[in-house]
């Protein structure tokens, strides 16, 4: 029994990974059977006018290239602290506003899906299926402990809780005093599904999360039973690529709504409370959402990024100029919706218009991971292992 469920483990590592392989030869333009123009050549960047200057306030380097593996490793943050890790296992902590490095750990394990942060405690998962947990104030180890399989999303951070999601659909409690099973909960998986998994996001004594079945659950924190599920949008089509609809991006909560988007399926509302669905429109996104009072932004499988009204999901405005680019998700900064691409490139673009504002490169290897906005700061990290922190730096106004 137990080589059957390593065998049908295996079998999905190889088609999620063989799935990736077929996404990343569309997106990246690769004319597999010649022709003149490609339909899917990445949109050469435009000439624009720059609304303001982007200053880099420090840069660092963090590890070894994941250019081929698309981890999104992104940073995460207490506020004054921020914290990066790299896929050979080195996690380490850097003074938010100067950059100067506090405490860096090998952890000596593929970590994947970036860290989860509070103000006492640091979160990391790894491909081989280990937790560990570390202390925010010096990197020292408390636990290490194996889940189920895969930890591809960074885990999220609860009173007395660590909130792990796995690749087999399962969702599980762990104590942060250590590391023991509190509870879990799990969804039915299809056989077919992008490489990529949901981060949790805890709402009070609520956690709420997305799965490769296109259902967003919410979750009881106390005992982890289901307080509503809901299915975005069903699959459809004759093909398993056709019917892939995996929700891969996290939820956003704005006021006492929550938004999210699936791939191949729907930009949705529900209500945090009682998941009842409030309105939704098909689109389709694997890189994720962010939002405000007014407005809902997405960046699209295609590369385009939309801005929807978060009251009723009327559109606002759409921008294809960077079509094809395989953006990441959105980050809100100082008035501008801010994506990565697989260039380097940051791009900074009108909240209310859409129009490119700025646009900086950090290095010349792909960003995966949703840049990370603290205060007037915004933390990218590379592919190439790098972060990079930068400030909007405006002409004084005339009088």
């Amino acid at each position: 029994m137990q080589n059957r469920v390593h065998l049908l483990s295996g079998l999905r590592a190889r088609l999620r990974i063989s799935l990736l392989l077929v996404l990343a030869l569309v997106i990246s333009g690769c004319s597999i059977f010649g022709g003149s123009k490609d339909p899917f050549e990445p949109a050469k960047l435009e000439r624009y006018s720059a609304a303001f200057k982007v200053k880099k306030v420090w840069s660092r380097k963090l590890g070894g290239s994941t250019e081929l593996l698309r981890l999104s490793l992104g940073p995460a943050s207490s506020g004054d602290v921020v914290v990066a890790v790299a896929h050979s296992g080195r996690v380490s902590a850097f003074d938010a506003a100067k950059g100067r490095k506090r405490w860096s750990v090998k952890t000596k394990l593929p970590l994947a899906g970036g860290a989860a942060v509070d103000d006492r405690y640091v979160a990391v998962g790894s491909i081989n299926g280990v937790v560990v947990l570390l202390s925010l104030e010096d990197g020292k180890e408390i636990w290490r402990q194996n889940v189920a399989s895969e930890v591809l999303a960074a885990p999220a951070l609860a009173p007395g809780q660590v909130i792990v999601r796995t690749v087999d659909g399962r969702i599980t409690a762990l104590s942060t005093v250590d590391g023991a099973e509190l509870w879990f909960n799990q969804q039915s998986m299809p056989r077919l599904s992008l490489r990529g998994t949901s981060t949790p996001i805890v709402i009070g004594r609520v956690v709420v999360c997305g799965f490769d079945n296109g259902r967003l659950a919410a979750y009881n924190l106390s005992d982890g039973n289901a307080l509503w599920d809901v299915m975005l949008a069903p699959p459809s089509g004759r093909t398993e690529i056709e019917r892939l609809i995996d929700l891969d991006s996290s939820a956003v909560l704005v006021g006492n709504d929550l938004y999210a988007i699936s791939y191949q399926g729907r930009l949705a509302s529900i209500a945090a409370e009682s998941g009842q669905l409030l309105w939704s429109q098909e689109l389709s996104s694997y890189a994720g959402i962010a939002g405000d009072a007014t407005s809902i932004y997405a960046s699209l499988s295609d590369g385009e990024l939309l801005a929807v009204s978060s009251a009723s999901g009327r559109e606002l405005w759409r921008s294809g100029s960077l079509l094809n680019r395989d953006i990441t998700g959105p980050a809100l900064h100082e008035g501008s919706v801010v994506v990565g691409d697989f260039q380097g490139y940051v791009h900074w673009f009108d909240a209310f218009t859409g129009e490119i504002e700025a646009r900086v490169k950090v290095d010349g290897d792909r960003i995966s991971a949703v840049p990370l906005v603290v205060g007037d700061m915004l933390y990218v990290t590379s592919d190439g292992g790098k972060i990079a922190a930068y400030r909007i730096v405006r002409k004084p106004s005339r009088s």
